[in-house]
């Protein structure tokens, strides 16, 4: 299960709190609360102090919301490491 709440900055900035698992249909669900402030081109932070874990394809959707400008905070140093292999290329030779 995921939880995801909006914090009150005060500076105009969206932070989306999330809570719990990101993996299976949770993944979707970041997807599409992400996705109604970078329509309106609000910037946007996700704090993942409370995230337990994330399967591949939640690391894949916060690798891609990475590199749209979406601030990634709070990362435990377990899933900071694991998003850094996600969003690095594989090297020959790396098995």
């Amino acid at each position: 299960m995921l939880k995801i709440s909006q914090i009150d900055s005060g500076n105009h900035v969206i932070i989306l709190r999330l809570e719990g698992r990101i993996a299976g249909p949770w993944v979707t669900e970041m997807r599409k609360a992400c996705e109604r402030f970078l329509d309106d081109r609000k910037p946007l932070k996700l704090d993942l102090m409370e995230v337990s874990y994330a399967d591949q394809t939640g690391l894949s959707a916060l690798s891609s919301l990475g590199s749209r400008g979406v601030e990634l905070t709070e990362c435990s140093p377990f899933l900071a490491e694991q998003l850094k292999a996600v969003s690095e290329p594989e090297k020959p030779g790396d098995e």
